[in-house]
């Protein structure tokens, strides 16, 4: 299994602001768990996301000499895209592309269409400075707000994007609604028909509910998840403030359950997860 932990979607919408230093202490401890990817920071509006608007300065800040761990910021436009590929320390680009018109507008201040040709601009950096785009498939298991929602519908935008040679999607049950039944269509659907693409699952969840949607994703072939240590966050974009993120602790034990091999420094989590307690108070 390949995991993502994702402090930056942990803090995003937290208060107050924790400061530089101790995203940059708490970071550096996560670099030496050894986590596939990083999801550290964001490039997006200072006025709209406060607590990430020192992304940049963290950046500078992190040790990445004796770790194998990858980095991935969030972009929301082509501004973003350019400030993030400006960094050689950042190999993953991530962009939140809604297949809800309605969340699309909120959580990007653009329409679907609008949305099209910003991956279509940021796929063209991404290519130019040597990252790679992933594709956050936002309100991928449905949405609450009456928008248009079906599995064909997710899989029309996969092929839409890959058609401009975007290579990862991360599937995002984003007000944690998914039901198992779809989980698992989408995911083997997917997986099985389009070989050359990876796929995850980025599940926001009820604490009590996390399991039936990571267990779906697994039985279909899904090795990439999206977590955040003790679930905390969630998207502040959307609803349901009692929806969180995956927990990574759950995750990790979910592989060994299904004998994963995972080669994580198990003593670095820990301390990571009691500076984390404290940082959030």
């Amino acid at each position: 299994m390949k995991l993502i932990e994702c402090p930056r979607d942990a803090w995003q919408g937290h208060h107050p602001f924790i400061s530089t230093d101790q995203k940059i202490e708490y970071l550096n401890l996560l670099l030496e768990v050894g986590f596939d990817t990083l999801d550290f920071g964001s490039f997006v509006s200072p006025a709209a996301m406060p607590q990430v608007s020192d992304t940049a300065e963290v950046l500078e800040g992190l040790n990445l000499h004796d770790t194998s761990t990858r980095l991935l910021s969030i972009v929301a436009n082509v501004r973003g895209a350019q400030q993030a590929c400006a960094f050689e320390q950042i190999q993953y680009i991530g962009f939140p592309f809604s297949i809800s018109e309605t969340f699309q507008l909120r959580n990007t201040n653009s329409t679907i269409a609008q949305s099209v040709e910003r991956v279509r601009e940021i796929q063209s950096l991404c290519q130019a400075y040597g990252k790679e785009l992933v594709a956050y498939l936002s309100m991928g298991f449905g949405n609450p707000y009456s928008d248009p929602w079906s599995p064909a519908l997710a899989r029309q935008w996969v092929d839409e994007l890959a058609g401009m040679g975007v290579r990862i999607f991360s599937l995002s049950d984003t007000v944690g609604v998914a039901k198992p039944e779809d989980v698992y269509a989408i995911f083997q659907e997917l997986i099985s028909t389009r070989p050359t693409l990876e796929f995850g699952g980025h599940f926001h969840t009820l604490p009590q509910e996390w399991r039936f949607k990571v267990e779906a994703a697994y039985e279909a072939g899904c090795r990439r998840f999206d977590g955040a240590l003790l679930g905390f966050g969630g998207c502040p974009m959307a609803q349901d403030s009692l929806v969180g993120n995956m927990p990574t602790e759950r995750l990790i034990e979910f592989g060994q359950e299904k004998q994963q091999q995972q080669t994580l420094n198990l003593e670095k989590l820990n301390e990571a997860t009691i500076l984390f307690k404290k940082i959030i108070g």
